[in-house]
Order: structure tokens, then C-alpha cells, then sequence
């Protein structure tokens, strides 16, 4: 597991100066290339934390208002047009693009210097990789900006001041092209040394939710949804990933994320995860782990104070309520703890990643991997296209929702709707950053976010939802990097 995040050893791939001559003399070797690799993975550390800080903190997941301290994710969880200078947001952006451009530079080497990959099955698979990591960044960034500037190659720092934003629609080309090479070019499966990287059934299920995102309302801005009824595009996709067999509901909820049940190989839920590796010089393991957990649980198990983690995050009464009294992963995602934030009473917070007899020197340094596409996620996705209209029976999506249900130990249920499947979802993949783009493909993100305010915002502290704010604005530090190249979203 030690190539997802190590470093590669010659400083020149560290993306910037982007147009000097470094990357010419990098790339002499098959093994360079490998390194090269390599670090276009590595852009993915921060992913799991952007999923927290930018969905799940926005959704109606977190109540994460804030009195006492004030805590950078305040305007995200209010809905506060200041979010524009918000480091979380910026940091999105900036990784994101750091992601394509080391794939970009690194397929421009495989176009030059190729041969020196003398296998070529191992040649097209790396750009598989590259292209399907490429595609991976910019659905993550479409889904929070909506139009971003696209480069298919190398740019130097002028070039990059002269990249304006493209429309939705182009960069879902980029993507669908992407992943389709990609589907094409990868493995279904690796020997031990190369667990862990992308498949062709991780490359089949991130098309299936670009066409779902795809599918979802405009909302009349030009954000992740196109209105597109692209059900039944996504559906053979995620069919073809659960007939391969290759993977399967776990029978135990918990073991899904136990720390000793990491590795893609043995974790039949994980189809492609962001690996991370502790006890390293420099630290190369996870910090997502801790950020929805407050200090005051940490000393509870006695942590040491220069480990602890930050506020904690609140889990929703709705949504900690909204389990069954028999439903294990009530217990196993959550503990009660007094908020440090100035709300009353004891909160729950997510612990699911957490595992008290692993806790790191660093809390940054947690050894757990984080599975970014979920099996029993495409299963749900697949009853949700059924119910969006494509192929299928009320039979098929009842089913797999008790699949899901049933290993909780909650009760059976029939005729799943849309409505109670979305609330699955929501237990399901609580802690795991899927809410908010749920919320996008439902089409009732604006009327389930301000119901939810009006019913739960003790404090009045967060702004009642626009349709500008389903996405999140350009860094402010970008538009004044370069003024009039980037026009700001609309509602910021």
C-alpha cells in the first residue's frame, strides 16, 4: 500500500514552475514513470477531508453552528457569502487542478518518451490511470464550482493566466472521454504490489455518477445538473459492476471500516479507496478521521492534548433519531458527547472512522484508507436510477434496500420510494460526504435544506437556502490573481 502516497524522489514533479524544462530530465525510466504515477495519486490525499468540509458540513447531516469559537467551516455551515475566502474551498480548487496537472504532464511525457515503458499493455495502463484520475478531479470540481477552465495538456503559468472557465457541458466531455479510455485500458483487478489502484470497475461506476449528476435538476444555474435523463446510460454500468462478482455487501456494517480490514483485496465493499500509510517521515497518513469528533472525546481515551483534534461537528438529531432502536449502525457510527460549541445538551458526532486503540502520534497520521466509491453505493445508485425510470422493478429496488437494511438488523420494507431511499442513503453513508450531492440529484435540495433549518437551527445562525449556493463560489484569491479572467457564481 506504501506507492499510493509516496513521494516521488526528484522535486521537479511538484507541479510548479509548470513550464520549466525539469519534468524532461524526470521521465529516463520505467521506474520514473511508475514514481510519476505515482504522485498524480497522491493528489487524492485531501479528498476524503473535502468531502466532509464541503458536503457533508453543508448538508443537513451536520448541525455544526458554532458560539463559543469560531471555526472556518462557520460559512459553510451558515451559508454565508464570505465563504468566497474560505481555505476549505480554496483548498478544493487548488488540489483538485494540481491532480490534472501532474496527469496532464504525465501523459504529455507517455506522448514523448513512451517507448521507454517497453510493455505496452503497462504503457496504456498508465494512461488509464492518468486519465481516470483526471476525470476523477474534475468531477469533483464540477460538482462543487459547476464551470471550471479545462486543459487536456500541459500549461505553463501565462498560459494557465489566459484559461477561462468552460461550460458544464465541456467539462463533462473531458470526463465521459476520459473514463471511457479509461474503462477500455484498466484491469479489473491487481496482484498484491498494486492493490489500490484504479480499475476498470472503478472507472465504470464514476461514469455511471457522472450520467447521474448529469441526470439531475439545472436548478437554473450552471451547476452539476444538466436536466438529462441519462438513468438508463448509468444503469448497465453499475450492472456491470455488481454481475463481476468481484465484490459484495459485508455481512458486518463495522467491518466495512475496521482499521484491520483495509486492504482493497479483503474489503469487498471497496472498490477504490485513498490509501494512506502512518508512522511515516513525512506523514502520509489521514486526517479526515478526527475532523467531526471533539477534542473532548479524545481525552476520553486518553489522547494527549498536542494530538487533539479540533470542535467536533454535530450530527442532526433528525438523522441520529431516524434510525431504528435494533439498526447497529446507530451504535457504531456514533457517539454522544457534550458539544463544545455552545449548544446545549450532549450531541452525537460521527466516530465511524475512529478506532480508540489506534490512535496515531499525530492526529493527522491515522492509518485507515478511506473508500471513496462504495459498494452497497452502487447498488443504492442502481435503485435510484430504477426509480428515476430506468430498467427495473419495484421488486429490484426493494430488494436491494433490505440487503442494506437487513445487515443493520433494521426491519424489511416495501415499496421503497424515492423519498425513503434518499433517507436510507443518508444513514447509510453518514460521515462519508455523500449528502449534499444526493441532495443535488433529488431536486428538492432547497426544500429539504430550509425545512431542515427552520425545524433545527437552534442558534439562527444559518441563512435559508438559494439556488445559487448549490455550488460553491471561484476562491476569491483566484479572481483577483488574474481580474476579469473568471466571472463569480451567481449569489456571491
Amino acid at each position: 500500500m506504501l506507492w499510493v502516497f509516496t513521494a516521488c524522489k526528484k522535486e521537479e514533479l511538484d507541479i510548479a514552475p509548470i513550464s520549466t524544462g525539469t519534468t524532461e530530465t524526470f521521465y529516463l525510466t520505467e521506474t520514473d514513470f511508475i514514481q510519476g504515477s505515482n504522485a498524480i495519486y497522491n493528489s487524492l490525499r485531501t479528498y476524503p477531508d473535502r468531502l466532509i468540509n464541503l458536503s457533508e458540513t453543508r448538508s443537513d447531516n451536520l448541525y455544526a453552528a458554532s458560539v463559543l469559537i469560531t471555526q472556518p467551516y462557520d460559512p459553510i455551515n451558515a451559508f454565508r457569502t464570505d465563504v468566497v475566502s474560505s481555505n476549505y474551498i480554496l483548498t478544493a480548487w487548488n488540489e483538485n487542478f494540481n491532480g490534472i496537472f501532474r496527469a496532464n504532464i504525465f501523459m504529455d511525457q507517455l506522448d514523448k518518451k513512451g517507448d521507454i515503458v517497453t510493455n505496452v499493455a503497462l504503457r496504456n495502463r498508465l494512461r488509464a490511470e492518468a486519465r481516470f484520475l483526471r476525470a476523477f478531479f474534475y468531477f469533483d470540481l464540477v460538482r462543487y464550482f459547476g464551470k471550471v477552465p479545462v486543459t487536456t495538456k500541459p500549461v505553463s503559468p501565462l498560459e494557465a493566466e489566459g484559461l477561462g472557465r468552460s461550460p458544464v457541458a465541456d467539462v463533462y466531455k473531458v470526463i465521459i472521454e476520459d473514463l471511457q479510455y479509461a474503462i477500455a485500458n484498466l484491469p479489473t483487478s491487481y496482484l498484491t504490489t498494486n492493490v489500490g489502484r484504479a480499475t476498470k470497475y472503478a472507472a465504470q461506476s464514476l461514469l455511471a455518477m457522472v450520467y447521474m449528476a448529469r441526470s439531475g435538476p439545472t436548478y437554473d444555474i450552471e451547476g452539476p445538473g444538466l436536466g438529462l435523463n441519462e438513468w438508463n446510460l448509468a444503469l448497465p454500468l453499475l450492472n456491470e459492476v455488481i454481475g463481476s462478482g468481484q465484490f459484495s455487501v459485508n455481512g458486518s456494517y463495522a467491518n466495512i471500516f475496521s482499521h484491520t480490514n483495509q486492504s482493497p483485496a479483503t474489503n469487498k465493499e471497496a472498490i477504490f479507496s485513498v490509501m494512506y500509510v502512518t508512522g511515516l517521515n513525512p506523514i502520509l497518513g489521514a486526517s479526515f478521521v478526527s475532523l467531526t469528533v471533539p477534542d473532548a472525546y479524545f481525552t476520553s481515551v486518553l489522547v494527549k492534548p498536542a494530538q487533539l483534534g479540533g470542535a467536533g461537528r454535530p450530527t442532526s438529531y433528525d438523522l441520529y433519531e431516524s434510525y431504528e432502536n435494533t439498526d447497529e449502525r446507530k451504535a457504531f457510527s456514533y457517539i454522544l458527547h457534550l458539544s463544545p460549541l455552545g449548544i446545549p445538551g450532549n450531541r452525537p458526532f460521527v466516530k465511524k472512522y475512529l478506532d480508540p486503540t489506534k490512535v496515531p502520534v499525530a492526529i493527522t497520521d491515522w492509518g485507515i484508507n478511506f473508500i471513496a466509491i462504495r459498494y452497497t453505493d452502487i447498488l443504492m445508485l442502481k435503485a435510484e436510477c430504477i426509480l428515476k425510470g430506468a430498467t427495473g422493478t419495484q421488486t429490484d429496488v426493494d430488494n436491494i434496500v433490505n440487503e442494506v437494511r437487513l445487515r443493520a438488523k433494521a426491519s424489511k420494507m416495501t415499496n421503497v420510494t424515492l423519498a425513503q431511499l434518499y433517507a436510507e442513503r443518508r444513514r447509510e453513508f453518514s460521515g462519508e460526504g455523500l449528502r449534499w450531492f444526493d441532495l443535488q440529484r433529488s431536486g428538492n435540495l432547497i426544500t429539504t435544506m430550509n425545512n431542515w433549518i427552520t425545524a433545527y437551527d437552534e442558534l439562527k445562525q444559518i441563512q435559508p437556502v438559494e439556488a445559487n449556493w448549490i455550488i460553491y463560489p471561484v476562491p476569491q484569491s483566484q479572481l483577483d490573481a488574474k481580474p476579469g479572467l473568471y466571472k463569480q457564481n451567481l449569489g456571491y
